[in-house]
């Protein structure tokens, strides 16, 4: 842990968290526009883990603490990080204590206080609530107010890493007062607070239109009275990457655009244009595609891709998974979309260097359609006359579906003949980013529904340590309709061997200890076949030439000094 308190120490110099100069007056510099191609569904992460959900979000809701752009934990609505050394966490490592600001106030003006926090763990934790989060808040014992602004938490076995609960985008405050009667079964319900969340950010929201747009206003009461530079924000969603960079790099009609995963020779001559710029910044997105453990046969009714419903009758075969991930040639999907915004991968959790296996690449990195063929004729999947293999009359033909995506759609394209080059058939099927990512529980083509075989997307972790993102794998937290659909466990991969890793992780202070623990656990992930690994992805954004301030963040929400950016005079 005393490694950990040294890393930590220096945050306090790091409150400052502009990178631009003053702004001279809060909403001097008019309207913000940023572009989300992937259109927002809800302004509630806690129902939804999109990434443009807990982005989105930020804006107006907020951690006791986030990430800066170099990794760094920094306080928001604390005073600072609490460490072993300023007596902040326990040297037992049973329990830490928050002391939150005193001045900070909710936007509706009433005092933000240890309450709320403690509000927000019961709300993710309550039965039937289908918190989207519930990994951040694993290990948590209790969360109690030592008084009105100090809240202490307390674990349920010693955490030498306590930075989850409350901490990063994923993790943000909601009010008591405006979620209090929305806990359990009536969250999804709870309309009017899911869409204009009271928050304690730069911005509050005006008026939102599901999957569509937006619209933001500055918050009269944060915190600092010179920001947000900007009077009124609006975050459009809708269209296609090549879209969203297009206006932002060539037409200049918007300020910010997320996610430019673009071919890489079409944003070079768009860049050409000059009215904009490219952001990258490599943190932990994986490009992978998840196997679906379960069955998700239309004929299972309800029960599809569900533990009742049964186990895949071929990817639950080993050598099934083996051979998917063999077949690719990873270095061609790199080069045709991501060029040097990519890097082909094995692993989950790519970086940083201290958790970065190296141990599945003999195997997995280059391609190997022989030995791949091998696997399964060994396994007794025979060639038919279509060529198709087959055994015990289950054919090796997959739905294969992704979110709508130029480069996406390529990579499906590229996969789909290299699996057939092994006599893997495959139906591609694409879905709008705003309903896939959506969360939205009565929705069958969310990628938490999973009623597909293999489906492909990124995803990553805030920070710089994997715990709380590798306990997204343990058994209780596949999605089911017990939970509205709401776990991260996607693939549905469950083994006993595993979670009592990842309890043995949370039990670990040594760095180096807990680097050995996190490579086993992210090996295990891609050895047994619960996902294949394709491109460790940079962030790439773009921004106007008139917008100062940004400062690209991969292990936080992109968004997360938006009331530091202004306009350039």
């Amino acid at each position: 842990m005393k490694k950990r308190s040294v890393l930590f120490a220096s945050t306090v110099a790091a409150m400052a968290l502009a990178g631009s100069a003053a702004h001279a007056e809060r909403g001097s510099d008019g309207e913000l526009k940023i572009l989300f191609w992937q259109a927002v569904s809800t302004l509630n992460p806690y129902l939804s883990a999109g990434t443009k959900e807990v982005y989105s979000s930020s804006m107006v809701i907020e951690p006791l603490a986030r990430y800066d752009e170099k990794g760094e934990l920094v306080p928001m609505l604390v005073t600072e990080i609490p460490t072993i050394d300023n007596g902040g966490v326990a040297k037992d490592l049973l329990s830490m204590t928050w002391k939150l600001k005193s001045d900070v106030k909710w936007s509706d003006g009433t005092p933000f206080t240890a309450e709320d926090v403690i509000f927000t763990w019961k709300y993710c934790l309550a039965p039937d609530g289908g918190c989207a989060q519930a990994a951040q808040y694993e290990g948590v014992k209790n969360v109690e107010a030592v008084d009105a602004h100090t809240v202490k938490i307390s674990f349920t076995e010693p955490k030498p890493y306590p930075y989850s609960a409350f901490v990063g985008a994923q993790s943000p405050v909601i009010q008591k007062k405006q979620f209090e009667k929305c806990v359990g079964a009536a969250a999804p319900g709870c309309t009017s607070a899911n869409f204009g969340p009271i928050g304690t950010g730069p911005f509050v929201v005006k008026d939102f239109k599901p999957n569509d747009v937006i619209s933001f206003v500055a918050n009269t009461n944060y915190r600092d009275p010179a920001k947000p530079a900007f009077a009124t924000a609006t975050l459009k969603g809708g269209g296609d990457a090549a879209s969203a960079a297009r206006a932002v790099l060539e037409t200049g009609e918007f300020d910010y655009a997320w996610n430019m995963q673009v071919e890489p020779e079409v944003l070079a001559t768009m860049v050409a244009a000059g009215k904009g710029k490219l952001e990258t910044a490599f943190g932990t997105q994986v490009e992978r595609i998840n196997l679906n453990w379960y069955n998700p046969d239309p004929s299972l009714g309800d029960k599809r891709s569900t533990k009742e419903g049964g186990p895949h009758p071929a990817i639950s075969d080993p050598a099934v998974r083996r051979a998917l991930s063999l077949a690719i040639d990873r270095d061609i999907i790199d080069e045709a979309g991501y060029g040097e915004a990519g890097k082909p991968t094995c692993n989950i959790v790519p970086a940083p260097e201290a958790f970065a296996s190296t141990k599945n690449d003999s195997w997995c990195l280059k391609q190997d359609v022989e030995g791949a063929n091998k696997l399964l004729d060994d396994a007794g999947w025979v060639k038919g006359a279509d060529g198709i293999r087959a055994k015990n009359g289950v054919k090796l033909s997959f739905l294969y579906q992704t979110s709508t995506n130029s480069v996406r759609q390529a990579t499906q394209e590229l996969v789909k003949d290299m699996w057939s080059q092994i006599g893997v058939a495959s139906e591609l099927r694409n879905v709008s980013a705003s309903v896939f990512f959506g969360g939205d529980p009565a929705s069958p083509d969310t990628f938490q529904k999973f009623y597909a075989d293999v489906e492909m997307y990124t995803n990553n972790f805030d920070g710089t340590d994997p715990e709380k993102y590798l306990a997204e794998w343990l058994c209780d937290k596949i999605p089911a309709p017990a939970n509205g659909w709401q776990g991260q466990n996607i693939p549905r991969y469950c083994n006993p061997a595993f979670d009592k890793l990842v309890g043995e992780l949370s039990k670990t202070a040594d760095l180096a200890k807990r680097g050995e623990i996190s490579k086993q656990l992210n090996d295990m992930l891609t050895e047994e076949g619960a996902h294949i690994p394709l491109i460790h992805r940079g962030s790439v954004s773009s921004h106007s030439l008139t917008l100062e301030g940004v400062r690209m963040n991969a292990w936080d929400s992109e968004l997360w000094n938006v009331a530091d950016w202004s306009r350039k005079k």
